[in-house]
């Protein structure tokens, strides 16, 4: 049975570009919500012009998280789009901004002036480093890699500081501003209370370091780039295979029981630099020696034929498409098929990756809008009555 979207009714005046702020809204419009995006007129917002690779319609970075948006381009330079924009944030349910800290403020969109006219908004604002001393540095992902951690700690041991391969930054600081539009409307619900909320980049990449911060804060440890070794568990890493590596992880003594079975080398599990965690970390390189002279006696794919059948979780290394298919494979339907407003196919999307089971309800599969698409009638919407 199909039910109602679960943000069926809520409006939401999406002020952001890039990617943390889009992801937000387009999450927040995978799950119901009407979403206007406001555009610079003539350009838009500035990943349309981030590419190449392009779609038919625009760059793919852009279209990546713009889907089942509505599209209207304001001018705030101009007094009657200003007022457009003034009257979408008081009709809107959750604002949502990322502009410098200061700047909606000074063109009498910020919250205070928002909550005047809409006391219940729930308004959120997404920052690099916050609205104090932070407030004049810009907020790309790349920058906070780097100031934040987590490039220290990424990479080969001997080599560079390495980024994450995609700018992951932005991608938990556009969850993390869903997780909290979502938190201040429940509240709302039960209280009938607005929100002001922020997220800034730099938090939100702290947040994230897990394991890797707590180390520092509780126990004194600074944490190193150690390339695709685990800190604290053995054997979590790449190993060589006949053809290239494998990626195997033990989290327990039964995993590495049955892993060094499968290698024809169970006396290994006995061995006394190897009983425990603790001693194979402790004996990483020698075991990684050990497992290595087995598993070179055949290619990848074999073995993680072999050693999935055995029960230890392991996987060969594949690009974008082959986890896709993989994913497909396991029936997940990993990607959507988005339409335009004529009802004609623009392609695949990765969908959301929250599945509802029973009473769900089927996302909306609009593609990504053209600047301005929906420009007339929104602006027939905040003109009329």
């Amino acid at each position: 049975m199909i039910g109602a979207a679960p943000l069926d009714g809520i409006v939401v005046a999406d002020f952001t570009r890039v990617l943390a702020g889009p992801l937000a809204t387009m999450t927040l419009a995978d799950l119901g919500a009407r979403v206007i995006k406001v555009e610079r007129p003539g350009k838009g917002d500035d990943t349309r012009a981030w590419g190449p690779p392009y779609s038919e319609r625009a760059a793919t970075y852009f279209e990546g998280v713009n889907r089942n948006k509505e599209s209207i381009a304001l001018d705030f330079n101009d007094p009657h789009d200003l007022e457009r924009a003034k009257k979408l944030a008081a009709r809107a349910d959750v604002v949502i901004e990322n502009f410098l800290p200061g700047t909606m403020d000074r063109m009498g969109l910020g919250y205070e002036a928002v909550a005047r006219d809409n006391r219940s908004v729930v308004y959120a604002s997404i920052t690099g480093f916050g609205s104090g001393g932070g407030t004049e540095l810009g907020g790309y992902d790349f920058v906070v890699q780097a100031i934040g951690g987590l490039m220290h700690i990424t990479g080969d041991p001997d080599g560079d500081p390495a980024k994450v391969g995609v700018a992951v930054v932005d991608v938990l600081t556009g969850k993390d501003a869903t997780i909290g539009i979502l938190a201040a409307l429940r509240r709302r619900d039960a209280d009938g209370t607005g929100a002001r909320l922020e997220v800034s980049l730099l938090s939100s990449l702290q947040g994230a370091l897990a394991n890797q911060a707590a180390a520092h804060l509780g126990a004194g440890v600074e944490p190193t780039r150690l390339g695709n070794v685990h800190p604290s568990i053995a054997p979590y890493e790449l190993l060589r295979c006949a053809d290239g590596p494998l990626a195997v992880a033990c989290g327990n003594d039964r995993q590495f029981a049955k892993l060094v079975d499968a290698l024809g080398r169970p006396g290994l599990a006995d061995d006394e630099r190897f009983l425990t965690n603790s001693l194979r970390v402790a004996h990483r390189a020698e075991l990684r020696g050990v497992l290595e002279h087995e598993l070179t006696g055949d290619t990848a794919s074999a073995w993680q034929a072999i050693l999935s059948a055995a029960g230890v979780p392991t996987g060969e290394v594949g690009d974008i498409g082959a986890g896709l298919d993989y994913a497909e494979r396991l029936g997940l339907d990993p990607t959507i098929e988005v339409y335009d407003s004529r009802g004609a196919s623009h392609g695949r999307q990765v969908r959301h990756p929250v599945r509802w089971q029973g009473a769900g309800f089927e996302p909306p599969a609009l593609a990504p809008p053209r600047l301005d698409e929906h420009g007339d009638a929104v602006r027939a919407w905040l003109d009329g009555a």
